[in-house]
């Protein structure tokens, strides 16, 4: 090797040595958010909270949810949050507070989900896709008139959805988008495709900025309700983002629920003794984001406190729908390694701040 090329070696050494000097003992946070429902009471409680607790614990009152994480997952309405908290203003900073996404989503829920009567002999709910369209467009448009797309993020953002098209999972990323524009899609039309529940809305047709890339999306809730799973493999493959992360010692979990489905009011028997077909839905979707939990939990069993999950669970409410401060109030719940559910000492609220009291001595 020439002169030139061992002085060309020894630069490249210094500068990822202290490109990788930057990450070491700093764990990779992730924020995952669940689907489920319409209004995001259970997910937009913990938001707020989450960004209170950011803001007092590192004594920064403009800090934001997307300073303190390096990627956010969310799935339906955890999606649009998800895109409001990391879509990028043009300054690098967010569009949206926690406080704002949740009062934008609180303000325009009747337009988000508008319903509306089909069929003559038998009434159906169905909502309107034109009026989610319309506020969706709002919310990822901005004051200049730019559509964002998945590229204008300040952080990494992962978003699941079915594609019925090739009959398999569709997982908008950042990531991807950055590689190719073949994956870049605009950022109110990935919200409106995981959104896209089956039973109240028509497939969702959605192609890529460069229309190279087509998906006939349906909720994502149907394959990936709780999205924690995906973001945490997503984070050890992906070494361009995340050069550090080796295993799930490397992470800091915090997932949010959005409320089991299971357990709502309209979940009961038939007067023949079966589900009907939504209450074997809403068994599904919860079973299935309950097993993501356990699974993870047992993934970080050995450092229990790297993962957090929290949930509603109706010790407070008797079991209805909660309201945003019972949430928090609610005494956490956690996984256990062969089945069934620890009830812990510390309400959600607690909990949420020990996270990222943890997170902040890391």
């Amino acid at each position: 090797m020439d002169e030139l090329g061992k002085v060309t070696m020894e630069i490249f050494s210094m500068l990822e040595q202290k490109w990788l000097y930057q990450y070491e003992g700093k764990k990779t946070r992730i924020l995952s958010i669940d689907g489920g429902g319409t209004t995001g009471i259970v997910c937009g409680a913990a938001l707020i909270h989450l960004e209170d607790q950011i803001c007092a614990k590192t004594g920064d009152p403009h800090a934001r949810i997307s300073d303190f994480f390096d990627i956010i997952a969310g799935t339906g309405i955890g999606a649009v949050f998800a895109a409001m908290l990391v879509a990028d203003g043009g300054d690098g900073r967010p569009l949206f507070t926690a406080k704002d996404a949740v009062k934008f989503v609180t303000v325009n829920q009747s337009n988000l989900f508008k319903g509306k009567n089909v069929g003559v002999l038998t009434r159906k709910m169905r909502f309107s896709g034109k009026s989610m369209d319309k506020v969706l467009k709002e919310a990822f448009r901005r004051e200049d008139g730019k559509v964002l797309t998945l590229k204008d993020t300040c952080k990494p953002i992962l978003v699941p959805c079915f594609d019925l098209n090739s009959s398999a999972p569709f997982v908008f990323s950042r990531a991807d988008a950055t590689e190719s524009p073949s994956f870049d899609f605009e950022l109110w039309k990935v919200c409106r495709a995981t959104s896209a529940n089956p039973s109240m809305f028509k497939p969702f047709q959605l192609n890529s900025v460069d229309g190279k890339t087509s998906c006939l999306a349906v909720d994502g809730g149907v394959v990936m309700n709780n999205p924690a799973a995906a973001a945490v493999t997503h984070v050890l493959h992906n070494k361009r983002d995340f050069p550090s992360v080796t295993s799930v010692d490397d992470l800091l979990v915090l997932s949010l629920g959005n409320g089991p489905l299971s357990s709502q009011s309209h979940m009961k028997l038939r007067n023949d003794g079966y589900c009907s077909p939504s209450s074997v839905v809403g068994i599904v979707v919860d079973g299935v984001s309950e097993t993501v939990d356990q699974i993870l939990g047992n993934a970080f069993r050995w450092n229990p406190n790297d993962y957090v999950r929290v949930q509603a669970n109706g010790y407070t409410s008797g079991g209805v729908g909660p309201r945003d401060d019972e949430v928090l109030e609610e005494r956490g719940v956690e996984s256990l390694p062969f089945g069934g559910k620890r009830l812990l000492t510390e309400t959600n609220g607690q909990r949420i701040g020990s996270f990222v009291q943890t997170a902040c001595e890391e």
